[in-house]
């Protein structure tokens, strides 16, 4: 109990604290900031950033691409699974009127 009471006794003060040097501080920490974001040479460090970042993001998506290319959602869900694909190459192999392929000697009579 003695503990929350020091932990409360610490919050109060430190926000009547924060009160009286609230706004003005903050102003000034706000004014600092701007100052730092405006500066020409944090601008260049930021752009030269931005394009490294771009340029990475780009090659990482390239790669992907390249290892499974889906050009969409659609796309991915629209391919067949395996047993889907055996089935329609089997259905159109019998509507051709030629046999499935199969195995070398399976199906065959000796």
């Amino acid at each position: 109990m003695r503990y929350r009471i020091t932990f409360v006794a610490g919050l109060a003060i430190g926000y009547v604290l924060g009160a009286k040097a609230g706004r003005a501080r903050y102003e000034q920490l706000s004014r600092t900031a701007r100052r730092v974001a405006d500066s020409p040479l944090v601008q260049e460090v930021a752009g030269v950033v931005g394009a490294q970042t771009s340029k990475a993001g780009r090659a990482v998506y390239d790669r992907a691409v390249e290892r499974m290319p889906i050009t969409s959602v659609r796309d991915f869900l629209a391919r067949p699974s395996e047993e889907e694909a055996d089935l329609v190459a089997a259905e159109t192999s019998l509507a051709n009127g030629t046999r499935p392929s199969r195995g070398s000697d399976e199906g065959r009579d000796a």
